[in-house]
Parts: C-alpha cells; sequence; structure tokens
C-alpha cells in the first residue's frame, strides 16, 4: 500500500474510495448499511446451519459476490460485507473462516480451506495521526484453483496464492506466493515446489 496521502479535490463517496481501494474513513450511510447487510445475512447462515447443513448454502448464494456449484462452507463464518467474496466452484470451507472483504477476496475453484483461516483485506496507516482519525484502506487477496490453506493461516493484504500451492497450517502469509508451492512459517516462505 502507497504511504497516506489523501487529494483533497478527490470527490468520491466513502464507499466509492473503499471499493476501489483507496483510502476511506467507514463512517459513510452506505458503508454502514452494507456492513449491516453482510451481518445480518451472516447470522442468518451460522443460525440455519446446524439444522440444515446443506440448505445453508443457499444464504451463502444471496451473502457473496459469487458462489460457484458444489462449494460449501461450515459455519461460523465472519464477514464485513460478503459482496466482495467470490468462492469458486467445489471449494471446502471449514469451521470458523474470518474473510474481511473490504475490497474483492478471490477463492479459485475446488480449493480446501482449513479451520479458523483468516483473508484480511483492510490496512491501517502507520502514521498515528491519520489512523486516530480513522482512515483505512485494502487490498485484494486472490487464492489460485486447488490451494490447499491449512488451520489457523493468515493472508494478510495484497497476496496473491498461485493455484495448485499448500499454506502450512499457522502460516502468515505477507508476501505472494507463486504456483505449486509449499509455503510455510511466519512469515511465510516457499520450501519447495510441488
Amino acid at each position: 500500500m502507497e504511504p497516506f496521502a489523501i487529494d483533497p479535490d478527490d470527490a468520491r463517496s466513502a464507499h466509492q474510495r473503499m471499493i476501489e481501494g483507496d483510502w476511506y474513513i467507514a463512517d459513510d450511510p452506505e458503508i454502514q448499511s452494507a456492513y449491516r447487510r453482510g451481518l445480518a445475512l451472516t447470522a442468518r447462515f451460522n443460525d440455519a446451519y446446524a439444522g440444515d447443513p446443506d440448505g445453508s448454502q443457499e444464504i451463502l448464494k444471496e451473502l457473496l459476490g459469487t458462489f460457484g456449484d458444489g462449494a460449501h462452507v461450515r459455519a461460523p463464518l465472519r464477514v464485513d460485507y460478503g459482496t466482495r467474496i467470490h468462492i469458486g466452484a467445489g471449494t471446502f470451507v471449514n469451521y470458523g473462516l474470518v474473510a474481511l472483504d473490504v475490497v474483492d477476496i478471490r477463492i479459485g475453484a475446488n480449493c480446501q480451506i482449513a479451520t479458523n483461516v483468516q483473508l484480511l483485506t483492510p490496512v491501517h496507516p502507520l502514521e498515528p495521526q491519520p489512523r486516530r482519525e480513522g482512515w483505512e484502506a485494502a487490498e485484494r487477496i486472490t487464492i489460485g484453483d486447488n490451494v490447499w490453506i491449512g488451520g489457523g493461516a493468515i493472508v494478510c493484504p495484497g497476496v496473491s496464492i498461485g493455484s495448485d500451492s499448500v499454506i502450512g497450517a499457522g502460516s502468515v502469509v505477507t508476501k505472494d506466493i507463486p504456483a505449486r508451492s509449499l509455503a510455510v512459517g511466519s512469515p511465510a516462505r516457499v520450501i519447495r515446489s510441488l
């Protein structure tokens, strides 16, 4: 992310700035409305899952930007908005995914996302004053096809993980991972090709 800087002539709404990944303050009514929608649909999904795991997936088609055929997400799920999360066909997401979708989170087809994985797009200024004022931004996350992300892994803002890669449990992914790679550790590093 670029250092904190605001163009005083930028006439875009805070919501528009947010979805474009630029600095914004989240007190905008349109942002708050989108957040409340996401919160309500996520609560519906989480409540419905125990009684009907398969039927509850229909709620995700309303909550998420895209939800591929044969994909399955286990509750509990936590999102900011939901609409900027895209899950490919055949992908399985285990319990406890946190996906903060200030901007797009794209998960490919046939992925395996283990328990308690965090996909985090938000960033905050390093400078104390704009952070105190509530400025934030975001960078998209892209996960290719057939990726396995181990339990408790954290994927940081702006990261891309190439197709057919494996991320070890507990890893913190701070940089892009090439396709067909095994990456582990904090910060995650590629230890071999697959």
